[in-house]
């Protein structure tokens, strides 16, 4: 577990987790706060890593979108319990460009296009009959042609500024290494923990 720098390691076992997971190996844990501090974690999938960060999509006025906007910070982990290894991650947050979210979201399946429409993520719902109907309408709507992103459908990109990568170990004398930076854009240190 030995890298200079982190990008390149998490390159790794993520290519070593694609080979080994029998689900989604990028599914990740994605832990946000409140207003008033209250934590909040979730299952996202990251789309998208290099030396720049950690990007996933998401309706910003669901309550993940709110909380990223407003505290600007969250932080995520990867667990892949094949090969008993995870990735934690810390940093502030940014928006993708339109582009990049407008080129993600043209990949996506046309049903979910069209349920970026019909969702008002994380709000109340009367029914299900209620959901149905409202990707019914979009269907019709966007029946021939190219679906357009929505505005509130983006993307975020945590720049981390903290990356710990852990290994079991027997006797649960795990192997912890951990890369931290001041800034986003800064040079990184290297430090093993302690179990």
């Amino acid at each position: 577990m030995e890298a200079a720098e982190p990008f390149d390691l998490f390159g790794d076992w993520l290519a070593e987790a694609t080979r080994s997971e029998i689900n989604d190996p990028t599914a990740v844990a994605l832990a946000t706060v409140d207003p008033d501090g209250m934590p909040n974690v979730r299952m996202v999938l990251m789309r998208g890593h290099d030396p720049r960060g950690f990007v996933f999509f998401t309706n910003y006025e669901s309550a993940k979108g709110r909380e990223i906007l407003a505290a600007g910070k969250a932080a995520m982990g990867f667990h892949w319990k094949s090969l008993r290894r995870q990735v934690r991650i810390r940093g502030p947050v940014e928006p993708v460009s339109a582009e990049e979210a407008d080129e993600y979201f043209q990949t996506r399946p046309r049903g979910s296009r069209i349920g970026a429409w019909a969702s008002k993520q994380s709000r109340p719902l009367e029914s299900r009959h209620a959901l149905e109907k409202a990707v019914a309408r979009y269907t019709a709507k966007f029946a021939v042609g190219e679906i357009p992103r929505p505005d509130y459908w983006s993307g975020f990109r945590i720049r981390p500024v903290e990356i710990e990568f852990w290994r079991d170990g027997m006797f649960r004398l795990h192997d912890r290494l951990v890369f931290c930076r001041d800034t986003p854009d800064g040079a990184w240190s290297k430090q093993r923990l302690y179990p």
